[in-house]
């Protein structure tokens, strides 16, 4: 678990565990299974998010991350007994990941999610407790007030994800974001620190 400050212990590199996952950093050594975990999910992702599937693109990825004082990012890892990588129980095993981007403090206080579970995770739940994880990490330690998830109208996994979470919906942006060679329009959810606690 995390110090009081929020960081790691050297012996658990855990930010914050539930029962099934627990989230991490991104580390140079997760590379070979992160991408490989993203190549299997292209199906699952498009065309809605594009994860790096190469190494050189998974490096300037977590650069990135690491480097931008508004972004977070946080690796989804199951927890288990036992069992080999993707078989639902592999100890550590990288289910997906969920980032802060956009991170504005001051006044506002409020950042955007970006997340994606990998094929072998989707479905089972995991996600879903790993968002409640971060929110406690945002709404905690980071100092956050506000949560923004973006979504594409005919993602129905990832609208589902947010609803489940609390997450209300504020509005619609057409031509949103561009992703995938072209302007998409998007559905606006949000959560605030208040509404978390009630719930």
């Amino acid at each position: 678990m995390p110090d009081p400050n929020g960081h790691p212990s050297p012996t658990d590199p855990y930010l914050a565990e539930g029962p099934r996952t627990a989230l991490r950093r991104f580390t140079d050594a997760d590379a070979a299974e992160f991408t490989a975990r993203a190549r299997e999910s292209r199906t699952l992702h498009h065309p809605w998010l594009f994860p790096p599937e190469r190494a050189a693109a998974y490096a300037a990825y977590t650069e990135t991350l690491a480097r931008d004082p508004a972004r977070e990012g946080f690796l989804v890892c199951e927890r288990g007994e036992g069992g080999e990588p993707g078989e639902g129980g592999a100890d550590g095993a990288i289910a997906g990941f969920i980032n802060i981007n956009n991170i504005v403090l001051g006044g506002f206080r409020c950042g955007a999610l970006g997340y994606g579970a990998f094929a072998h995770a989707a479905g089972r739940g995991l996600m879903g407790e790993a968002l409640g994880l971060v929110m406690g990490l945002a709404f905690g330690p980071l100092g956050l007030h506000r949560l923004e998830a973006n979504i594409q109208p005919g993602n129905a996994a990832s609208i589902a994800l947010v609803r489940r979470a609390g997450f209300r919906l504020e509005g619609f942006s057409p031509d949103f974001l561009h992703i995938d060679g072209a302007w998409r329009d998007h559905e606006r959810w949000a959560i605030t620190a208040p509404a978390a606690e009630a719930a």
